[in-house]
């Protein structure tokens, strides 16, 4: 059990994701056996969480685990073409009552109000209803698909008219066309058109498998994060080298299309982890694997908003002695000297560059990574971009005071030197009870 001081510190951590997401629209997809399995109880209890934190949801099931039994039971045979189910009339008639079965079933569960327990006084509101127009398939490699359909149209108008109302919409994988014919589509296609409509701000796929992986000979790798650019290299490579895993094939290039179409991320988590959509969603590394369009971290000068976030990075390195006490005014009055790394919206990092002209010379100062960061190699990037600049301004040298990373700046090219080689106006503010080392490096 967490500790008050623990419970604190972690309710702190998930605080700006929560603040970030409030308002936001998600839509979330999830097959037929997160249903079938018994384990949905849990999810919807997280639905009910993200809907009480102000998130607009769109939740997009499927029923092919269903819709298979039904088939059995009616000894009907099916068949694919390009994962896409060849549905005739008796298999259509299937698929309605399958996919009825489903939706009733998770509209019950949204009902509940369990005492004791997340749900309780729950009232989740649920929509259902037409809001997918479809048209045909048609013929795909000499096989006519029949009745099974893509998506043609959104009705967004309705849907966001649904979130106004904080309720819930719920879409099933059926379409309808305009002369009153029924398609079957596949879960992947309608969650990716639905979220692309709406410009939604996330699109979750659950899964079976952790998230994407890259496949080794040390064995499989989580991808926590990737470009739209870096999926599409991932799964031409995968298709040169080795067949790509079930989940990874069908949901990555739908999560692709839809962050080219934009939608800001998509993410794949595994639907087998109890909590894995707030993991995802409030911790700073997430648990799956998050898609987007452009890199998530950049490299930028601060501005007056960011004095905060850097407070609170700079202020536990003040209290242990690591940096030189800034207060907020000092910031405030210095704030166009400091760059800062921002990685998905989120600052973790900060340094500063102070010029001295009649020297030649630059002084790296206030460095600090966030913890979460500081293994990922975030402070080299830093430095590297800082010292680019400086020398992109015309200066010769870079130097550094630290009492407690000496070995750190060693390693990335400074050498140690003593403080009368500090530029004078450096040296008339050099603190001997302090007794910082100095560094310096040739740029």
């Amino acid at each position: 059990m967490k500790s008050d001081t623990e419970f604190v510190t972690w309710f702190r951590s998930v605080t700006p994701h929560i603040h970030a997401s409030r308002g936001k629209l998600f839509v979330i997809a999830f097959g037929g056996e997160v249903v079938e399995d018994g384990k949905f109880i849990e999810l919807v209890q997280d639905f009910n969480l993200l809907a009480s934190l102000g998130i607009r949801l769109v939740l997009v099931h499927g029923a092919r685990p269903q819709i298979e039994s039904r088939l059995q039971a009616e000894q009907l045979e099916t068949s694919y073409v390009q994962d896409r189910r060849v549905t005739d009339a008796p298999t259509l008639q299937c698929v309605k009552e399958a996919v009825g079965k489903v939706r009733v079933e998770i509209e019950a569960l949204l009902s509940m109000g369990l005492p004791n327990s997340p749900m309780a006084n729950a009232a989740i509101r649920v929509a259902s209803g037409n809001f997918v127009t479809a048209r045909p398939i048609g013929v795909l490699e000499g096989v006519d698909l029949q009745y099974t359909g893509e998506v043609r149209r959104i009705n967004t108008t309705a849907i966001l008219d649904q979130l106004g109302q904080e309720t819930v919409v719920l879409l099933s994988p059926l379409g309808y066309s305009p002369t009153g014919e029924i398609f079957n589509l596949t879960l992947e296609n309608t969650a990716a058109e639905v979220a692309i409509a709406l410009q939604a701000d996330k699109l979750i796929f659950l899964v079976d498998t952790p998230g994407i992986q890259q496949h080794t000979e040390a064995g499989a790798t989580l991808l926590p994060e990737l470009t739209v650019h870096q999926g599409k290299a991932l799964l031409t490579a995968m298709e040169t080298t080795s067949q790509p895993d079930e989940d990874t094939r069908i949901y990555l290039p739908w999560a692709l299309y839809a962050c080219e179409k934009g939608v800001k991320r998509a993410h794949l988590v595994s639907r087998h982890v109890d909590g894995a959509l707030l993991l995802e969603l409030f911790t700073h590394s997430g648990i799956g694997s998050m898609i987007t369009r452009g890199p998530l971290q950049i490299i930028r000068q601060a501005r007056i908003e960011d004095i905060g976030a850097i407070l609170q990075l700079i202020e536990p390195l003040e209290n242990i002695g690591i940096l030189v006490r800034r207060s907020r005014e000092l910031l405030e009055m210095e704030i166009e000297r400091f760059m800062v790394v921002e990685h998905d919206n989120m600052i973790i990092a900060c340094a500063a560059l102070y010029p001295f002209p009649d020297d030649n010379a630059c002084e790296l100062a206030c460095l600090a990574v966030h913890p979460d960061y500081r293994k990922a190699g975030i402070g080299r990037i830093l430095i590297d971009h800082l010292e680019d600049q400086a020398r992109k301004q015309g200066y010769r040298r870079l130097f550094v005071l630290t009492t407690r990373t000496a070995h750190w700046f060693v390693e990335r090219g400074f050498s140690e030197t003593t403080p009368d080689q500090l530029p004078q106006q450096k040296q008339n503010l050099y603190n001997y009870q302090r007794r910082s080392k100095v560094f310096v490096k040739t740029i």
